[in-house]
């Protein structure tokens, strides 16, 4: 998917990302430090991730067009090769959400009945509590960093420092 509706889709599909992996970060941390809410999300946590992880290597296509149909400049090139890295932090996001998912619907619905995964141990919850932290803030910060170095390859020329004086917006 390189256009869509005569736009290069990576304008578009680069959206879906900006939401998706700040939401899925956000619900997997929820969901990972308060069982109560895996398993009220139950398999929409893992399904999320599961979409934020497929809108990463499709953004990234369309960018890998958009890119060859651009003029080159170090600014896009930075954007290009911060693009690159997001794919495995989204991986860690889905591979977690899984594992959240998986065992929130294993964990007893009331504390001290039995069955399935500790998911109410301390340490376990510690533990995946603090990669889904870990995983999560990685993730949202390189989708900042990323969509920081896109908007200034974007922008960095297209636009006047002063007022143009047009007839809408001056006095």
């Amino acid at each position: 998917m390189t256009l869509i509706n005569g736009l290069p889709a990576h304008v578009l599909l680069v959206h879906v990302v900006v939401v998706l992996i700040p939401l899925t970060a956000l619900a997997l941390v929820t969901a990972a430090l308060w069982p109560r809410a895996a398993r009220r999300l139950g398999p929409l946590l893992p399904l999320l991730a599961l979409v934020a992880l497929a809108a990463v290597p499709l953004t990234t296509h369309a960018g890998e067009w958009l890119e060859r149909h651009v003029e080159s400049d170090a600014l896009v090139r930075r954007h290009t090769e911060l693009g690159d890295g997001l794919l495995p932090w989204a991986l860690g996001l889905f591979a977690l959400a899984a594992v959240v998912w998986w065992a929130g619907r294993r964990a007893p619905a009331e504390p001290g009945q039995g069955g399935g995964l500790s998911w109410s141990g301390l340490p376990v919850r510690i533990v995946v509590g603090v990669l889904c932290v870990a995983v999560s803030v990685g993730a949202v910060v390189d989708v900042y960093r990323i969509g920081d170095s896109g908007a200034k390859a974007a922008w960095h020329d297209a636009y006047s420092k002063t007022a143009t004086g047009s007839e809408h917006g001056g006095s």
